[in-house]
This record gives C-alpha cells, sequence and structure tokens, in this order.
C-alpha cells in the first residue's frame, strides 16, 4: 500500500512538472518568437512542402502539435490561412512533435537539473525582457525532462510488481482497448508530448512490450486531435474542417497501420536494440508515414473536407458578429493582436464605404440609402465595441513592451475609426434628413466644391486604409502630408461661400447652414484619419513618431507643421 501511495504521488508531481514545463516553455517561445509566427505561417505555407517544413520547425519550439493545431484553427477561423495551406502545417506539426521523443531516448532527462539551473538564474538575473524569455524557454524544457525523470524514477518499483506488469502486458491482447485508453488519458492531459514520453519511460523500464507501446503510441496519436476538435466548435465552417482534418489523418493511420503492427515491430527491433530508441523511432516514422501518404492528395482531401463540412447559411445577428476574433486565442498575445489587426481593417472598410456613400445621398436624395448607411453605423458600433473588449482582455495577459504598445495604438485607431461613423450617423445624415425633408438645392458652385471636398476625403481615407492593411507607414506618412490641404480647403471653401452669400446667390442662402455643416464634417473626419495615420507610423517605427513625422514633413511649410503635429 505504501508502495501505490508513493507511486501515485510520484506520478502526480511528475506529470505536474511536465506539464508546467511545456506550458511555460510554449508561453516563453511564443513571447521570443510569436509575433513572427502568424506572418510565418500564413505566408510560407502556399507550398504544401515548405508548410510541411513550416509545420515541423514550429511544432519543434513548441513541442506540442495541439498548441499548433489550435492556433491554426484560429488562423483559419480568422481568414488568415486557407484550409489547404493548414492541411500541410498540420502533417509537418505530427511529425515535429517526434522531436521530443528523441530527445527523451538521447537521455536529455539526465541533464534536466542544470538546464533548470541555467534557466533559473537566467531569469532571476538578468535585466532584459528579451534574456528572461530565454531563460524561461530553458526552465520549461529543463522543467518537462525533470517531469519525466521523476515519473521515470517512480514507476522503476512497479517492475516488480506482478498485478501492473500483468495489466500492461496484457494489453497486446486487447490492441483497441489499448489504443482507446491512451487515446483518452492523451486528450485529458492535452498533450501528445507527455503521453508519448510516459510511454517510453514504462518501455525503457520494461513494463511493456514494444507491440504493447505501439499500439499506445497509435491511441496517443489520435488523442492528441481531440483538443484542436473541441477548441473548433463554435468556429467557422474552415476551422472545424482544420479540426476535423487533424482527427481523420490521424485515425486513418492508425487504421492502416493496425494490420501491420506485428511487423513494424519487428522493424523497429532491427533497427536498434534499444527499448527507448524502438519506441521514438516508432512514433517518428508513423507520423513521417502519414505524411508521405496524405501530402499528395491534400487538394483533394481539402475538397473532400468541404463535402463533410458543407457552408452553413448564417443567420442575420450572426452576420452582424466580427469576422475575426477568436476568444480561444486571446491566451497567445501575438496571435490575437493579429486578429485584432484584421478585425480593424474590416472595420476601416466599412468606414470607407460609409464615405463612399455620402456623396450619393446627397446626390439622389435617397431615404433608402439613408437606411443603409445608419445600419451599416450599427454594424461598425458593433466591430468597434467587440474589438475593444478583445483588446481589453488581450491587455491583461503578460505582454512584452511592443506588444503592450501595439495594443494601445490599436484601441486609439478603433476609437478613430468609432468617431468618423458617428459623425457620419449623427451630423451627415441629418444634414442629408433636412435637405430631402426640405426639398432644398445646393448652388451648383457650392455643389461641385462639396463634391471636391468629398473626393480628396475619400482619396485620404483610402490611402490610410491601404497604410492600415499593408502596415505601409511611407504611405501612412503621404496621407498625412494630405491633411494640411484639407484644412486649408475647408477654410477657402467657406469663404468662397460667403461670397456667394455677398452676392446675394438665393441657394447659397438657403442651405447655408447645411453646406458650412458638411464640410466642417468633412473635416472632423480628415482629422481623425489623420490620427489614425499617425497610430500607423507608431506602429511601424516602435514608437518614435517624431524622428518619422519630421521625416516625412521635410516639404511642408512651418504652418502646415505645426497644424500636422497640433489639430
Amino acid at each position: 500500500m505504501e508502495l501505490w501511495k508513493t507511486v501515485v504521488l510520484g506520478l502526480l508531481g511528475g506529470m505536474g512538472l511536465l506539464l508546467y514545463g511545456m506550458f511555460i516553455m510554449s508561453e516563453g517561445l511564443q513571447k521570443v518568437a510569436g509575433h513572427r509566427l502568424r506572418s510565418i505561417l500564413s505566408t510560407l505555407t502556399h507550398n504544401r512542402f515548405t508548410a510541411l517544413i513550416v509545420g515541423a520547425l514550429v511544432t519543434m519550439l513548441f513541442q506540442s502539435s495541439t498548441a499548433t493545431t489550435v492556433i491554426l484553427v484560429g488562423l483559419t477561423s480568422a481568414s488568415i490561412m486557407s484550409l489547404k495551406q493548414t492541411l500541410g502545417v498540420i502533417l509537418g506539426a505530427d511529425i515535429g512533435t517526434t522531436v521530443t521523443a528523441q530527445l527523451i531516448a538521447l537521455k536529455v532527462t539526465e541533464i534536466s537539473l542544470p538546464i533548470v539551473g541555467i534557466g533559473a538564474a537566467i531569469i532571476f538575473f538578468s535585466k532584459r525582457d528579451k534574456y528572461k524569455r530565454v531563460g524561461q524557454v530553458l526552465l520549461g524544457f529543463g522543467l518537462l525532462f525533470l517531469g519525466l525523470k521523476m515519473i521515470a524514477d517512480t514507476m522503476q518499483p512497479l517492475k516488480d510488481e506482478p498485478f501492473f506488469r500483468h495489466i500492461l502486458l496484457s494489453t497486446s491482447d486487447y490492441p483497441l482497448l489499448a489504443v482507446a485508453a491512451a487515446a483518452v488519458f492523451t486528450f485529458l492531459i492535452q498533450s501528445s508530448a507527455a503521453s508519448v514520453g510516459i510511454i517510453m519511460v514504462m518501455s525503457m523500464q520494461h513494463l511493456v512490450s514494444l507491440h504493447s507501446a505501439i499500439y499506445l503510441l497509435l491511441g496517443a496519436n489520435i488523442g492528441t486531435s481531440f483538443t484542436a476538435l473541441l477548441t473548433s466548435l463554435g468556429s467557422s465552417r474552415e476551422a472545424q474542417r482544420v479540426a476535423t482534418a487533424h482527427l481523420l489523418f490521424k485515425l486513418s493511420g492508425v487504421l492502416l497501420m493496425l494490420p501491420f503492427v506485428n511487423q513494424f515491430a519487428i522493424l523497429m527491433a532491427k533497427l536498434t536494440a534499444s527499448p527507448g530508441y524502438q519506441v521514438a523511432n516508432a512514433h517518428t516514422l508513423f507520423n513521417i508515414g502519414i505524411a508521405m501518404v496524405f501530402l499528395p492528395f491534400i487538394k483533394y482531401f481539402a475538397k473532400l473536407l468541404e463535402i463533410i463540412i458543407p457552408e452553413r447559411q448564417m443567420p442575420l445577428d450572426e452576420q452582424l458578429k466580427p469576422k475575426y476574433l477568436d476568444d480561444k486565442l486571446i491566451s497567445t498575445p501575438s496571435i490575437a493582436l493579429g486578429l485584432a489587426s484584421k478585425e480593424i481593417n474590416h472595420a476601416a472598410d466599412q468606414v470607407f464605404d460609409m464615405i463612399q456613400s455620402i456623396i450619393k445621398i446627397f446626390e439622389k436624395s435617397d431615404i433608402e440609402l439613408l437606411d443603409k448607411i445608419n445600419k451599416k453605423e450599427d454594424y461598425l458600433d458593433v466591430l468597434c465595441k467587440s474589438i475593444t473588449n478583445y483588446l481589453t482582455s488581450v491587455m491583461r495577459q503578460p505582454l512584452s513592451r511592443k506588444e503592450f504598445y501595439r495594443s494601445m495604438s490599436h484601441m486609439h485607431i478603433i476609437n478613430d475609426l468609432e468617431h468618423i461613423g458617428d459623425i457620419i450617423e449623427k451630423d451627415i445624415t441629418y444634414i442629408a434628413s433636412c435637405k430631402i425633408t426640405r426639398q432644398c438645392q445646393f448652388s451648383d458652385a457650392g455643389w461641385e466644391e462639396i463634391k471636391e471636398m468629398h473626393q480628396r476625403l475619400g482619396d485620404l481615407m483610402r490611402m490610410a486604409n491601404v497604410a492600415l492593411a499593408s502596415n505601409d507607414t511611407e504611405l501612412a506618412g503621404e496621407a498625412l502630408k494630405r491633411y494640411p490641404e484639407l484644412a486649408r480647403m475647408e477654410r477657402r471653401l467657406r469663404a468662397q461661400h460667403f461670397n456667394r452669400l455677398r452676392d446675394g446667390t438665393t441657394l447659397s442662402i438657403s442651405t447655408s447652414a447645411l453646406h458650412l455643416d458638411l464640410i466642417n464634417s468633412f473635416l472632423r473626419i480628415s482629422e481623425h484619419i489623420r490620427n489614425i495615420c499617425h497610430e500607423i507610423i507608431h506602429q511601424g517605427n516602435d514608437g518614435d513618431v517624431t524622428d518619422h513625422i519630421n521625416k516625412v514633413n521635410k516639404t511642408l511649410s512651418c504652418d502646415d507643421y505645426v497644424m500636422a503635429i497640433n489639430n
């Protein structure tokens, strides 16, 4: 009884160290390289072979194919990656996760304590965040293998327990039960690397035969796909297809392997006599085999998934929801900020459409267009509120300085977009409504001036949108130069309008208040676009805004420069 108590406590402690080590190592790696992860996954995965390599390398870093697949579900849900792109990454991720098994076979567990010591020393004695994150990665790496060492030491006495040996050795007689048990266990601990590590420890302690270990490995490979499947529930159809693809890859691979387990075990035994290497090699070759079988047929597999999980007709209330935000990725700030950025681009597109529609309302005196623009503003309000709440949740996570400033910049941009929507809804649509109900007309000269200023405003918003989507600081700087031109235009148009009033132009007199309020609204919108351009430059230059403004405004006059900075 005392033995079992010691074993249970040791296993719980070792498992806790192992899982915590994986968690902090993954978190540290996300802080070190996470801001590049989104761009790497979205740009280097168009070719299926490079996608396979990227998936393997990313998962080698994070030591979890589950974590990689969950990230892929989020990126696909946000339309950053296509289904076809993710399939190659998933196959590569399954190969990448086998590196842990090879490290265990190399007995890296024996140097786990020095690694923990080095990682902790870097964290406590380093003053720079960059080095602290490296220390966190080393500490997590060391704790992972220290946990495995504790599990191995705890299980050592069990090989002399007849009851325990009988249960484990009987797994060869009930292969499907062994597969199912390993799948459930892997799902519960949400780490195939951890469960494979435990299987290797049991094999190295001669607690299970090679045949039994292979059946357990097959179950562990199935179990790792359940987490992503649950994560995808409630997400987009594309995200559900990604998670289903991972499960189908694993299930198909296991079904293909089951009839050949005996031959596979013989092959592994011929390659090496070491039980640890036999299990590690079996795990690696199984996942390489899955990749080789399915990689040539990714295009057809994607089409099959589209048939299995077809698109659904979304109700109106779901259509008004954000397109890209995913609450499940808030704990991964680098990815979450990328999703927020994409949603902000979507909100900016709504604002641009609203600005473009303004002139049509006045031109056609159409009440239906007025209603459409008000509905679009309601949708913009939903987007702005959702993005603000999402960014607030992200900012509660541990952030690097760059991530924090990026979050704040996103907040400023969405605030300015919301203000533009409010100006259009509360002011411009009211002016349009007054013009329509009173059935009055602008003078020909006044109408041409309004169209000209609106054209300039539309061009400014278009430039800001492109700069925002592409993070183009040069284009944002060019847009920033144009703001003073609009400010001067508003003053000039106001003076010209006053001249028409002095000359007694009837139409100008009847629409004077509407004319002046409209061009003033255009100017206020341009001020918020100017603010957005400032934030784009701020993001692109890591917060050093002033230097960039000095650089892009060399051609401005002194008065224009003061206006660009202070207004």
